[in-house]
């Protein structure tokens, strides 16, 4: 299993971004993790494709862009550049959620399906052959820096077997509360992709934090 990290923008300095994307590169990094909210379907707005035009060319990190949006389907295609290698959408905010995979990996994109804590992995059955990465939501969208809800460890247990029964080839990364004191139980319970944002941004040294969660990884391998 291919274990990675993808630091959270939404907890970096946008007034220094690049520095921060630097430190968490030089960490050792795999991903960055781009919290694009609309506020409708989460209380908050936050980055723009703009944000990742910038970026480009100056980090080989792939972008892992997580629509926390309504009508996600409107905007998708703003969110392709060279370095985006997952777009994820809400299952909650998608009507016709099969049309919107279909569309994101004709883009060349692979597609992603998140689920909020209240949501029933039930609503991923009819999906799951079609997707890339599931994004088990381990705190309510909207904001950084929220406690991990416990429950969600079942959540990720209960996803792996899912797709291992099926036979289906499906990252599952973890969004939410995510920090070194409880990163190796998220793994062990099926994960294998962490999102950390405050965990690594607000830490005195970035750079040692990213390195320690990368430990942590290479430890399962």
């Amino acid at each position: 299993m291919d274990y990675r990290l993808s630091p959270s923008l939404l907890s970096a300095d946008f007034g220094q971004l690049y520095e921060d994307v630097r430190k968490v590169e030089e960490g050792g990094a795999d991903m960055l993790h781009i919290d694009v909210m609309d506020g409708h379907f989460v209380p908050n707005i936050t980055i723009g494709p703009v944000i990742l035009q910038g970026l480009e060319g100056k980090t080989k990190m792939p972008f892992d862009v997580h629509l926390m949006i309504e009508d996600p389907d409107r905007y998708i295609d703003k969110f392709v550049f060279e370095n985006t290698e997952y777009i994820s959408v809400h299952q909650e905010a998608c009507t016709h959620l099969h049309r919107t995979v279909q569309y994101i990996r004709s883009l060349g994109v692979k597609a992603g399906v998140a689920i909020n804590p209240a949501t029933s992995l039930r609503t991923l059955d009819e999906i799951l052959e079609y997707i890339d990465m599931v994004i088990i939501m381990t705190v309510n969208p909207g904001f950084g820096g929220q406690s991990f809800i416990e429950s969600g460890l079942r959540k990720i247990y209960e996803l792996r077997e899912m797709i291992e029964k099926g036979g289906y080839k499906v990252d599952i990364e973890v969004d939410g509360g995510v920090k070194p004191a409880n990163a190796r139980k998220v793994l062990a319970s099926g994960a294998n992709v962490l999102v950390a944002g405050s965990a690594i941004f607000s830490a005195e040294d970035p750079v040692k934090e990213t390195k320690k969660f990368m430990d942590i990884l290479k430890g399962m391998k």
